[in-house]
């Protein structure tokens, strides 16, 4: 069991360095299968769910090689298999990007259902398998495994989707890009995430247009092959640090950003009395005045983020007066609320709603993370409270966040990682 021990109270100054982007890496290593050839991929962030897709793909009969921490090669060109159905598939929810990518190559996917983090909600997988069905396949669930299959190949057709779907955009994408014909997806989602799958299939010869928008066509191509591409930076995990310096006061550059993408992020903090600097690759956060309320509304992108609510709840707890914050993605996301109340926060919920009552300070706690993000959060709460903080949980926290102890310390926080094995406590403070 590992386990943050966090000494809350000081203030963020300094600079720090954010990674790849999580939510486009877990769809660019899917995608590899798709490319008759070797495909160098830069900065990947050093998380467990990239890794874990990474020994899917080995599992299948991919070759790796690393080149460094940050890249890799990965040459799917021999793998013959259309079956993904280890017990490590339920680890993550975008195992199920490896459907569309199956099936746009082989015509077939045999793909167990995904896991990954549990925030109160279902993940539903309807909208994939309408787009599929529409462009030929036949798909059932059974027994946890989704299998998709063609009598032929994958065929272009025109699919609307009922609601904005990120996971059900992608995994269309994906089925469409090596499919005959021409496919419409309109009600896209439009995040960059999006943006940069499309930008990597067509740097390996896919024909996709329109990505970032609410229709994207993609015309179909016989096969890609391999080539070079980098990933963007992390916009969920700029926000994040982002959220920090509010809770905590201080003076932050955040660099390697797209200053557009945090736009929707740094609004609101602006609302609340953070001052934010614009770079060209950067972006320098800062807060020394008095937190006030504000109003969120979770939309799909360029809306205010779903994956970024746990983190502005924590900073509103510290908002002076009355907030409230309104999940315009998921049913629920509001497990984490118990975890703040524990730090003397005041929040109380009504199905998506929240209404945060601000308090003057929080205070450390025990506390556990049940998901990626509301992990985060609770690592934003423990750095602005008052004495010590106990997370547990932070598995899912290292799901999505690379080397976040370490970044923290660097600029000015106290978190060490305790592991407790065979009855002894092994303590280390990372910087």
């Amino acid at each position: 069991m590992t386990k943050y021990v966090i000494n809350g109270g000081n203030p963020l100054n300094g600079e720090i360095e954010i990674s790849g982007a999580k939510n486009a890496a877990v769809a660019i290593i899917p995608a590899a299968l798709m490319v008759d050839g070797v495909c160098r991929i830069e900065n990947l962030p050093e998380i467990s769910d990239v890794k874990t897709l990474l020994s899917i793909l080995k599992e299948m009969g991919a070759k790796i090689r690393v080149v460094d921490k940050r890249t890799l090669d990965i040459d799917c060109s021999r793998v013959g298999t259309t079956a993904a159905t280890f017990d490590m598939m339920r680890r993550i929810r975008a195992s199920y990007y490896l459907i569309g990518a199956l099936l746009g190559r082989f015509g077939r996917a045999d793909v167990a259902m995904p896991g990954g983090c549990n925030f109160g909600g279902v993940r539903p997988i309807d909208q994939h398998i309408k787009g599929f069905t529409a462009m030929g396949a036949s798909v059932h669930v059974k027994n946890g495994i989704v299998t998709a299959v063609t009598s032929d190949m994958v065929r272009g057709a025109a699919i609307y989707l009922d609601v904005v779907s990120v996971g059900a955009t992608i995994n269309l994408m994906l089925g469409a890009t090596l499919a005959k014909g021409m496919t419409i997806i309109e009600n896209a989602a439009r995040e960059p995430h999006i943006v940069d799958l499309a930008n990597f299939l067509n740097s390996m010869g896919a024909d996709i247009r329109g990505a970032g928008t609410n229709e994207i066509k993609i015309r179909g191509v016989k096969c890609m092959n391999g080539g070079f591409y980098s990933i963007i930076p992390d916009q969920i995990e700029a926000g994040t640090y982002m959220a920090a310096v509010a809770a905590t006061g201080g003076r932050l550059c955040i660099r390697n950003v797209i200053p557009k993408h945090l736009e929707c992020i740094s609004v609101k903090l602006r609302e609340m009395g953070v001052t934010i600097v614009d770079l060209d690759d950067s972006v320098i956060v800062q807060r020394d005045a008095p937190l006030l309320k504000t109003h969120v509304k979770t939309l799909p992108y360029p809306g205010f983020p779903t994956d970024m609510q746990p983190q502005i709840a924590t900073v509103l707890c510290l908002a002076e007066g009355t907030s409230t914050i309104t999940e315009g993605v998921w049913d629920n996301r509001f497990k984490y609320v118990d975890e703040l109340a524990k730090m003397g926060s005041t929040i109380r919920v009504d199905g998506r709603t929240a209404v945060v009552e601000g308090v003057p300070y929080l205070t450390g706690a025990p506390i556990k993370a049940s998901d990626l993000r509301a992990g985060a959060a609770l690592v934003i709460a423990g750095l602005a409270a008052r004495g010590k903080t106990v997370l547990d949980g932070v598995q899912y926290i290292e799901r999505g966040y690379d080397k976040m102890v370490s970044k923290l310390n660097s600029i000015g926080a106290d978190v060490k990682i305790v592991s407790e094995r065979e009855g002894k406590k092994i303590t280390k403070k990372i910087v």
